[in-house]
């Protein structure tokens, strides 16, 4: 049983792994479009940030996702890791398409679908999916408001500076936005894969009677998807940042700052959200503040399209995988 614990550990790495890449473009995007950093220094800035994270945020993410999703008590090793064959296989596919999608839902899906599999619909934890299924909505629309918000906001404060010392303080600024930005993202993604080890080894007694989340469990997380976000989802870093809408340092600063303060305040609250859902919000809401049609809306639809069809693919793989590998696994 160990060594099949230690497996489904590693299985959580490469998962976490390919949330650094993927989201490696919410953490970097606007800073490289706007040419504040190149590609190499922002995936070592936010990959530093992202690290950073495991110090003084808490757990409280962790907690929902390995309390708050399905029943504790038909969680099994098996579950686990077809749950995360789910999110890894459609993650590892958008991915490789440019699309930026919801890693932390894909998880979330594959975790329902296979809980699903096993004990049927009674097993999923009701308040907890009702939580995430609002900020689902929720964490877009509030980037979007507070982008073009701070963003009119801060053209109304500067209209009669220079443009020159304008945009050089705002490089500056962007620095200091990312950073906040890939503290909300390591604080927030990684402790998705903090709760599914927790509860690894909660439910196989590793953890005694109490559900908690190790030190050792945080630093691994926070290491895996720093180094997930220095490999670097370079497609999806394009669509994200390049091909949404155009960005100068003044738009990139708000975009992420709203981006941070929605990814901040929900990790403290203990709510998983998208921070791919954030940032783009933020991105839209900042190129909406031009003109509606700066924001290139056909993109976005293919974005949305993705992050609705995340939770129920995810969620099919888990419980088809679940199906499949549960008869084998009863032989053993």
């Amino acid at each position: 049983m160990l060594e099949f614990t230690i497996f489904i550990i590693i299985v959580a790495l490469v998962f976490d792994f390919l949330n650094g890449m993927n989201d490696a473009a919410n953490s970097i995007a606007t800073i490289v479009s706007t040419r504040v950093l190149s590609p190499k220094l922002a995936v070592l800035w936010a990959a530093f940030f992202n690290f950073a994270a495991a110090f003084g945020f808490g757990v409280s993410v962790a907690t929902t996702i390995g309390k708050g999703i399905v029943d504790v008590s038909i969680v099994n090793h098996e579950l686990i890791l077809c749950a995360l064959i789910g999110a890894i296989l459609w993650t590892h596919v958008c991915t490789y398409y440019g699309l930026p999608i919801s890693v932390s839902h894909s998880l979330i899906g594959g975790l329902a679908g296979a809980a699903i599999s096993k004990a049927g619909f009674a097993a999923l934890v009701s308040h907890g999916l009702t939580k995430v299924a609002i900020f689902i909505v929720l964490s877009p629309i509030i980037g979007m408001v507070l982008g073009f918000l701070l963003m009119v906001l801060v053209v109304w404060i500067f209209k009669k500076k220079n443009p020159s010392k304008v945009n050089k303080f705002f490089r500056v600024g962007q620095l200091i936005s990312s950073a906040a930005f890939s503290l909300g993202h390591g604080t927030n993604d990684a402790q998705k894969t903090m709760g599914i080890i927790a509860i690894l080894l909660y439910t196989g007694g590793y953890l005694g009677d109490t559900f908690y989340v190790p030190f050792w469990v945080v630093i691994i997380a926070h290491l895996t998807i720093a180094a997930g976000t220095m490999y670097g989802g370079w497609k999806v870093v394009k669509t994200m940042g390049m091909r949404l809408t155009h960005l100068q340092p003044m738009g990139g600063f708000c975009a992420e700052t709203a981006g941070a303060f929605v990814l901040i305040g929900t990790a403290i609250a203990g709510i998983p959200v998208s921070t791919t859902h954030t940032v783009a919000g933020g991105i839209m809401g900042v190129g909406a503040t031009r003109r509606l049609s700066a924001v290139r809306w056909a993109l976005a639809g293919k974005i949305v399209w993705a992050w609705i069809l995340t939770i129920p693919i995810s969620g099919l793989i888990g419980y088809l995988t679940f199906s499949l590998v549960d008869p084998i696994y009863k032989l053993f």
